[in-house]
């Protein structure tokens, strides 16, 4: 069932790596850091108001979700109308899924070449590896397959419901910011945007290897839905903090994408997920991601950061990660003009 985590990366875990052999690149500090101050709770913002509510608790909730994403870059929302039996399902047929053997999965057919990952291939340290695997898939993936399966049909009810909530707070936050809100719905196409399905398997040395490794997502913005177990942590005044699962809510963070957009406004934070010896854990993701071609256009008189095309941000992304081990980000496109 779990990938060859440890024939693969042998040479890995059983040696000791330091940052003064030459062939290490040199990593952000954050990768290095390992005490957690605290365990917190993320900002819990009932949505149902933004349908249900009087004007004025309609403007409460979308302040509620523009301060969030301006403070912590990270919030949850609860009311969300992705009902908990659509939740259990996806979760159900997720541990199914890859409950498989490795073997099946990674020569499965059900999606896309490529959809299913384990590991970092360009890791040369511990603190490059990321001890999970997922099925990454592309939003036409679900709702083009016609092999009508129960994972088929509960992945198209999370997605699209997912979508709808992620044009929802889109929306909020452009008006919030004062740009127009109807780019999301002409930019963040379906073959662009996608679900990730998640497993973190046991770590045989958890205060060593991340289940994913501290990253910002490059996109406008994330769902998640988690189990109870716990290991997703994040930065706030620079210091990592554990998140505590909450069971009623699904948990937003802001992009990259959205940072730029705003012109800084909004905050896409540095998070991770930390690995377990005993319990595996699960989680599932939707990513709203624009058209390769959309350009980020970053707002107001000073921007932050240049014009840029999303398909430049990602073939940026990808050549730092083959190189360097680990993703730079936004810091690549500072407008230096200002």
């Amino acid at each position: 069932m779990d990938p060859p985590f440890n024939e693969i990366y042998k040479s890995l875990l059983f040696k000791q790596i330091t940052n003064t052999e030459n062939d290490v690149p040199q990593i952000p500090f954050s990768f290095s850091v390992t005490a957690v101050v605290e365990e917190v709770e993320l900002p819990v913002i009932d949505v149902s108001r933004l349908i249900d509510g009087a004007e004025k608790e309609r403007e409460k909730c979308k302040e509620e979700i523009a301060r969030a994403s301006r403070e912590w870059g990270f919030f949850q929302v609860i009311n969300h109308g992705i009902s908990m039996d659509v939740l259990e399902k996806m979760r159900q047929e997720q541990i199914r899924v890859f409950r498989e053997p490795f073997d099946k999965k990674s020569k499965s057919e059900r999606f896309s070449a490529g959809s299913y990952r384990w590991g970092t291939p360009s890791a040369t340290c511990l603190r490059q590896l990321s001890w999970s695997e997922a099925f990454h898939v592309p939003m036409t993936d679900i709702s083009e397959n016609k092999d009508f399966t129960i994972l088929r049909s509960t992945m198209e009810k999370f997605a699209s419901e997912s979508e709808a909530l992620a044009y929802t707070l889109a929306e909020v936050l452009a008006e919030k910011s004062g740009r127009e809100s109807k780019f999301f719905k002409e930019k963040c196409v379906r073959n662009t945007c996608y679900l990730r399905m998640n497993r973190y398997p046991p770590c045989p040395k958890p205060s060593e290897v991340y289940g994913l490794m501290p990253h910002t997502d490059s996109d406008f913005l994330t769902i998640l839905y988690q189990d109870q177990v716990g290991g997703l942590q994040l930065i706030k005044d620079n210091k990592w903090m554990a998140v505590k699962p909450n069971p009623r809510a699904l948990i937003i963070n802001i992009g990259d994408l959205f940072q730029a957009w705003s012109n800084g406004m909004y905050k896409s934070v540095e998070h991770r997920v930390m690995t377990n010896p005993i319990v595996e854990r699960f989680s599932t993701a939707y990513f709203l991601c624009p058209s390769y071609d959309a350009v980020i256009e970053c707002s107001g008189d000073c921007p932050a950061y240049r014009n840029f095309s999303f398909r430049e941000f990602r073939q940026q992304v990808q050549e730092d990660v083959k190189k360097l081990g680990y993703k730079v980000g936004l810091p690549r496109f500072i407008n230096h003009l200002y």
